[in-house]
């Protein structure tokens, strides 16, 4: 048990990672000024390149629930987080995105019910002082639009990424990553054409910069994440997302040049401690918990099912389900 509760903390922990490169690749690969078209560009090709490997379409509710949820977790979240690299360092805009962990631990309590245990509470909040120590000190001057804008993504993904874990129990996480990265590329498209006109031209840094999100950090990410909500409880899938800003600081220390002193060392501190308390609350529930069920072979999920199937799911979805359990 603990072994694949580790497995699953491991695989969670590649989204945030991911996500916290986006701002620096962002800030200085890409277009400025096509945050918009900047959405686009990464989130639909991902999702059609997960979509061609799970080869299934939603039905039924899911497709409302897809264009819904794909606004809240990526046609808004990326849209924003774009304007967010554009306007703040690298560290600032990690770091106000990390809120997360405690808009996750709140909305998981009100919506799924989860109560958080005391280690998971005080995680995150050692965690969040951790983001204000390095967000309050030498990081210059800071443009309120741009906090603005990271506040509201922050905001926007885990409303979505806690209905995506109330909703999609039934549907495995490399599909679910594929219907809300298409719908929420979607959504986005005709803005992008009517606000920005014609998509940008790319060069190469900006090509490079597009085909690093487009595969690492949005399909594998985005996959990753799901499997996480699935399999872990919010609380502690929002403290693994405090890794996003300790990679934000690092790349921008390394990679940009950005300020790091004393201030950003404690508050890098903070932030891994309280990921450490974090994680380890859910490790003792997850080992004091009973294993759930495997679901049995004549197991359908209604929600993405017809009503006028047979009961018996027949081979060709076992074989699927396989193959996306293996992805995962």
């Amino acid at each position: 048990m603990e072994d694949k509760w580790g497995r699953w903390v491991a695989l969670t922990a590649i989204a945030p990672i991911a996500w916290g490169s986006t701002y620096f690749v962002t800030g200085h690969l890409l277009p400025p000024d096509t945050a918009l078209w900047g959405g686009v560009i990464r989130c639909l090709p991902a999702g059609l390149l997960l979509l061609a490997v799970v080869r299934r379409l939603p039905t039924g509710s899911w497709w409302w629930r897809s264009f819904l949820l794909g606004l809240l977790s990526v046609g808004g979240l990326n849209v924003l987080v774009y304007v967010v690299a554009q306007r703040l360092p690298s560290s600032l805009a990690a770091t106000l995105m990390s809120t997360s962990a405690a808009a996750m631990l709140v909305l998981s309590w009100l919506i799924l019910h989860q109560r958080p245990r005391l280690a998971a509470v005080l995680g995150a909040v050692v965690g969040i002082a951790g983001v204000v120590v390095m967000m309050g000190f030498g990081v210059g001057p800071i443009d309120p639009w741009g906090v603005v804008a990271s506040i509201v993504a922050m905001l926007s993904s885990t409303l979505g990424f806690v209905l995506t874990a109330k909703w999609g129990s039934a549907v495995p996480p490399v599909t679910m990553a594929s219907w809300q990265l298409v719908a929420g590329s979607l959504v986005v498209l005709p803005a992008a054409i009517i606000v920005e006109g014609p998509p940008p031209a790319l060069d190469g840094p900006a090509i490079a910069g597009f085909a690093y999100l487009i595969v690492v950090a949005t399909a594998i990410a985005y996959a990753a994440w799901f499997t996480g909500l699935r399999r872990l409880s919010g609380a502690a899938v929002g403290i693994i997302g405090l890794l996003n800003p300790v990679t934000g600081v690092l790349l921008g220390v390394l990679l940009g040049g950005e300020v790091f002193g004393v201030p950003q060392a404690v508050g890098l501190a903070l932030v891994m401690s309280g990921v450490l308390l974090g994680v380890a609350s859910g490790r003792s529930r997850a080992d004091s918990a009973t294993p759930p069920p495997e679901l049995p072979a004549t197991y359908e999920p209604s929600p993405i099912r017809s009503t006028a199937a047979p009961r018996t799911l027949p081979p060709t979805r076992s074989v699927m389900a396989s193959a996306t359990e293996s992805s995962e």
